[in-house]
C-alpha cells in the first residue's frame, strides 16, 4: 500500500478509501489510485482486512440453480450496481436444497461476507440460527412472504398465477390444467398453485385434482405432463406451466404429436425466457421484473450499509404478456 501511495501521491488512508470505500473519494482520486494499484500489481490481502474489520466487502447470493437461465438477470442487476460501491458479489448453487443452502450460508459467514442475498423463503431452522447470530443485512428476492427474516425484494407467485388464471378463463377457456414442480419442497410452486386455485375461485370454477400435477424440472417433464393431462383429462383446453422450460417441452412434445396450439391444446408459461418469443406458436407467459430485482436488492443493500431504511418490502409486481399460443 505504500509503494501505491507513492506512485500515486497520496496517503495511505486515500489508497484504502479506494480499495474499501471508494464513494468517500471523487472519481479523479479514485481512478489515480487504482491506476497506481494496477500499475504496481498490488492485491490486497483480503483475508487480513477481513480479520481486522469482521467483514469483506464481498456480498454472498445464493440461487437454486446456475443452470437456470431465470436467475442471471437478477445476479447481473445485483452486480453491476454492487460494482458501483467497491463491493463484490459470490455466487452459489443451493440445487434447489434447503440443506445445501443451509451449507452455503455457513460457508459465506464463515469468510465474513457483508451481507446475504437468497432466492428461496423457505429456510431450515439452523440457517435461520447462522444468519440471526451473524447479524449481516439479508434480502430475499424469490417471494413476498408474510414473515421475512429482514428486507424483501420480489413479486407474488400467487398473486401473479392467479391473474394467469383469470386471464385464460377470460379468454374462453374452460378447462384449464395447472402444472408445477413438488410443492412439498417449494414453496414457489406452493404459491403458484394457490394462485391457481384463488383464480379458479373467482372464476367459479370447481378444483379438480385430475387437473393439477407436480413434476420434476425440466423438458422432459414438461412433455410427460402434456401427455399425461391430455389422457387425464380429455376436454382439458388450456394447460398453465408454473415455469417456462416446462411448457417449452409440452409444446414440442403437442408437436410432434400434430395437437394444434392452441387449436386443440391453448399453453401459458410463467417467466418469459427470451425463447418464448421465438417459439412456433409464440408462448404466453407471465413477466417478472428479475434485472430489476436485481438491481433494487443491492440498492436496499447499499443502503442499510449507509444506515438508512432498514425494513425494505418491495413488491415490483409482474405482466401478463398475451401471444398466440393463447
Amino acid at each position: 500500500m505504500r509503494d501505491v501511495a507513492r506512485a500515486a501521491g497520496v496517503s495511505l488512508m486515500t489508497v484504502s478509501r479506494a480499495l474499501r470505500e471508494p464513494h468517500k473519494l471523487s472519481e479523479e482520486t479514485r481512478k489515480t489510485v487504482l491506476d497506481a494499484v494496477q500499475k504496481i500489481g498490488y492485491v490486497p490481502n483480503s483475508i487480513a482486512a477481513n480479520l481486522a474489520s469482521n467483514r469483506s466487502t464481498v456480498v454472498g447470493q445464493i440461487v437454486p440453480s446456475i443452470q437456470n437461465s431465470l436467475y442471471a438477470d437478477t445476479v447481473k442487476g445485483t452486480a453491476d450496481v454492487l460494482r458501483t460501491a467497491g463491493l463484490h458479489l459470490l455466487i452459489a448453487d443451493s440445487g434447489y436444497s434447503l440443506q445445501e443452502e443451509e451449507a452455503l450460508i455457513g460457508a459465506f459467514l464463515a469468510q465474513r461476507v457483508c451481507g446475504l442475498i437468497l432466492h428461496n423463503t423457505d429456510h431450515t431452522p439452523k440457517a435461520l440460527q447462522l444468519i440471526e447470530r451473524a447479524g449481516v443485512p439479508v434480502i430475499e428476492t424469490g417471494d413476498v412472504p408474510g414473515d421475512p427474516i429482514d428486507m424483501v425484494v420480489s413479486y407474488s407467485n400467487a398473486e401473479a398465477a392467479k391473474a394467469m388464471t383469470l386471464h385464460l378463463g377470460a379468454r374462453g377457456y374452460k378447462r384449464i390444467g395447472f402444472v408445477s414442480l413438488d410443492t412439498r419442497t417449494n414453496r414457489r410452486a406452493r404459491e403458484r398453485q394457490r394462485g391457481y386455485y384463488a383464480g379458479l375461485k373467482a372464476l367459479g370454477r370447481k378444483k379438480d385434482p385430475l387437473l393439477v400435477m407436480e413434476v420434476g424440472p425440466g423438458l422432459t417433464s414438461g412433455s410427460h405432463a402434456m401427455v399425461d393431462m391430455m389422457h387425464r383429462v380429455p376436454d382439458v383446453d388450456a394447460i398453465f406451466f408454473a415455469g417456462d422450460v416446462l411448457a417449452i417441452g409440452a409444446l414440442f412434445e403437442a408437436q410432434r404429436r400434430g395437437w394444434k396450439v392452441p387449436g386443440r391444446i391453448a399453453i401459458a408459461g410463467f417467466d418469459d425466457l427470451d425463447i418464448l418469443q421465438h417459439t412456433v406458436p409464440k408462448l404466453t407467459c407471465l413477466r417478472l421484473p428479475r434485472l430489476e430485482i436485481g438491481r433494487r436488492s443491492a440498492e436496499a443493500f447499499l443502503a442499510r450499509l449507509r444506515g438508512e431504511d432498514g425494513g425494505v418490502r418491495l413488491d415490483l409486481g409482474f405482466e401478463v404478456i398475451q401471444r398466440e399460443s393463447t
